[in-house]
Protein backbone atom coordinates (compact mmCIF):
# COMPACT_ATOMS: atom_id res chain seq x y z
CA UNK A 1 0.00 0.00 0.00
CA UNK A 2 1.28 3.50 -0.75
CA UNK A 3 2.00 5.86 2.10
CA UNK A 4 0.61 9.31 1.47
CA UNK A 5 2.33 12.35 2.93
CA UNK A 6 1.48 16.04 3.08
CA UNK A 7 3.30 18.73 1.15
CA UNK A 8 3.66 21.04 4.16
CA UNK A 9 5.59 20.73 7.44
CA UNK A 10 2.61 22.33 9.27
CA UNK A 11 0.84 18.94 9.30
CA UNK A 12 3.19 17.72 12.07
CA UNK A 13 2.29 20.41 14.65
CA UNK A 14 0.32 19.54 17.79
CA UNK A 15 -2.45 22.08 17.16
CA UNK A 16 -2.76 21.08 13.49
CA UNK A 17 -5.51 18.97 11.99
CA UNK A 18 -5.29 17.47 8.52
CA UNK A 19 -7.43 15.64 6.01
CA UNK A 20 -6.98 14.48 2.45
CA UNK A 21 -8.85 12.79 -0.34
CA UNK A 22 -6.97 10.72 -2.88
CA UNK A 23 -7.58 9.95 -6.55
CA UNK A 24 -10.90 11.71 -7.09
CA UNK A 25 -12.21 12.31 -10.59
CA UNK A 26 -12.39 16.11 -10.71
CA UNK A 27 -10.63 18.75 -12.77
CA UNK A 28 -7.13 19.46 -11.43
CA UNK A 29 -7.32 23.06 -12.59
CA UNK A 30 -10.60 23.85 -10.86
CA UNK A 31 -9.49 21.94 -7.76
CA UNK A 32 -6.49 24.26 -7.54
CA UNK A 33 -8.73 27.33 -7.77
CA UNK A 34 -11.08 26.03 -5.06
CA UNK A 35 -8.12 25.33 -2.77
CA UNK A 36 -6.93 28.91 -3.21
CA UNK A 37 -10.41 30.24 -2.37
CA UNK A 38 -10.66 28.13 0.81
CA UNK A 39 -7.24 29.06 2.19
CA UNK A 40 -7.41 31.46 5.14
CA UNK A 41 -11.04 30.68 6.06
CA UNK A 42 -12.37 28.90 9.11
CA UNK A 43 -14.02 25.51 8.63
CA UNK A 44 -17.53 26.99 8.99
CA UNK A 45 -16.82 29.77 6.47
CA UNK A 46 -15.33 27.31 3.99
CA UNK A 47 -18.30 24.93 4.31
CA UNK A 48 -20.71 27.83 3.75
CA UNK A 49 -18.74 28.89 0.65
CA UNK A 50 -18.81 25.35 -0.78
CA UNK A 51 -22.57 25.03 -0.13
CA UNK A 52 -23.12 28.35 -1.93
CA UNK A 53 -21.01 27.20 -4.89
CA UNK A 54 -23.00 23.96 -5.17
CA UNK A 55 -26.24 25.99 -5.11
CA UNK A 56 -24.63 28.45 -7.60
CA UNK A 57 -25.07 31.47 -5.33
CA UNK A 58 -21.38 32.42 -5.03
CA UNK A 59 -18.58 32.12 -7.57
CA UNK A 60 -15.01 30.99 -7.18
CA UNK A 61 -12.56 33.49 -8.71
CA UNK A 62 -10.28 31.95 -11.31
CA UNK A 63 -6.79 33.40 -10.97
CA UNK A 64 -4.42 31.13 -12.92
CA UNK A 65 -6.55 29.20 -15.43
CA UNK A 66 -8.62 32.05 -16.79
CA UNK A 67 -8.03 32.45 -20.50
CA UNK A 68 -11.21 32.92 -22.52
CA UNK A 69 -13.32 32.88 -19.33
CA UNK A 70 -16.18 35.31 -18.86
CA UNK A 71 -15.68 38.15 -16.39
CA UNK A 72 -18.26 38.62 -13.64
CA UNK A 73 -19.02 41.48 -11.27
CA UNK A 74 -19.16 39.11 -8.32
CA UNK A 75 -15.52 38.00 -8.70
CA UNK A 76 -14.21 41.22 -10.27
CA UNK A 77 -12.84 39.12 -13.11
CA UNK A 78 -13.02 35.55 -14.40
CA UNK A 79 -14.93 33.12 -12.23
CA UNK A 80 -17.23 30.16 -12.24
CA UNK A 81 -19.08 27.49 -10.31
CA UNK A 82 -16.91 24.35 -9.99
CA UNK A 83 -19.77 22.29 -8.51
CA UNK A 84 -18.13 18.86 -8.76
CA UNK A 85 -15.00 20.05 -6.94
CA UNK A 86 -17.11 21.87 -4.34
CA UNK A 87 -18.99 18.66 -3.48
CA UNK A 88 -15.70 16.80 -2.95
CA UNK A 89 -14.29 19.69 -0.91
CA UNK A 90 -17.43 19.72 1.26
CA UNK A 91 -16.83 16.07 2.19
CA UNK A 92 -13.18 16.85 2.85
CA UNK A 93 -14.13 19.74 5.16
CA UNK A 94 -16.52 17.44 7.04
CA UNK A 95 -13.61 15.03 7.53
CA UNK A 96 -11.37 17.89 8.70
CA UNK A 97 -14.01 18.96 11.21
CA UNK A 98 -14.40 15.40 12.53
CA UNK A 99 -10.61 15.08 12.86
CA UNK A 100 -10.49 18.35 14.83
CA UNK A 101 -13.19 17.12 17.20
CA UNK A 102 -11.37 13.81 17.65
CA UNK A 103 -8.14 15.65 18.49
CA UNK A 104 -9.94 17.81 21.05
CA UNK A 105 -9.50 21.10 19.20
CA UNK A 106 -12.07 23.91 19.18
CA UNK A 107 -13.69 23.56 15.75
CA UNK A 108 -14.80 27.21 15.65
CA UNK A 109 -11.19 28.39 16.00
CA UNK A 110 -9.62 26.10 13.37
CA UNK A 111 -8.40 28.11 10.39
CA UNK A 112 -7.37 26.52 7.08
CA UNK A 113 -3.72 27.43 6.50
CA UNK A 114 -2.86 24.98 3.72
CA UNK A 115 -4.97 23.60 0.88
CA UNK A 116 -3.41 22.01 -2.19
CA UNK A 117 -4.45 19.95 -5.18
CA UNK A 118 -1.96 17.63 -6.84
CA UNK A 119 -2.26 15.62 -10.03
CA UNK A 120 -2.59 11.94 -9.36
CA UNK A 121 -2.64 8.82 -11.48
CA UNK A 122 -3.53 9.07 -15.17
CA UNK A 123 -6.02 6.55 -16.52
CA UNK A 124 -5.28 6.03 -20.19
CA UNK A 125 -8.14 5.34 -22.56
CA UNK A 126 -8.47 5.38 -26.32
CA UNK A 127 -11.17 6.42 -28.77
CA UNK A 128 -11.33 4.20 -31.83
CA UNK A 129 -11.02 6.05 -35.11
CA UNK A 130 -11.36 5.17 -38.76
CA UNK A 131 -8.74 3.21 -40.70
CA UNK A 132 -7.35 1.43 -37.64
CA UNK A 133 -6.22 4.57 -35.84
CA UNK A 134 -7.00 5.66 -32.29
CA UNK A 135 -6.88 8.86 -30.27
CA UNK A 136 -5.76 8.94 -26.63
CA UNK A 137 -8.44 10.00 -24.18
CA UNK A 138 -6.86 10.27 -20.75
CA UNK A 139 -8.38 10.98 -17.34
CA UNK A 140 -6.26 12.64 -14.64
CA UNK A 141 -7.18 11.90 -11.03
CA UNK A 142 -6.53 14.45 -8.28
CA UNK A 143 -5.26 14.39 -4.69
CA UNK A 144 -6.56 17.21 -2.44
CA UNK A 145 -5.13 17.91 1.00
CA UNK A 146 -6.19 20.42 3.67
CA UNK A 147 -4.43 21.42 6.90
CA UNK A 148 -5.99 23.59 9.60
CA UNK A 149 -4.47 25.21 12.68
CA UNK A 150 -6.24 26.22 15.86
CA UNK A 151 -5.70 29.97 16.31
Amino acid sequence: MPEWGYSTPLARLDNAVKASVREVDVSPKWAREVCQAVKGLTIAEAKKLMEDVVAQRRMIPYRRYRKKRAHHAQTKGPGGYPVKVAKVMLKLLDSLEANAEFKGLDVDRVKIVHAAAHKGRVITKFIERAFGRSTPYNKTLVHIEVVGLQI
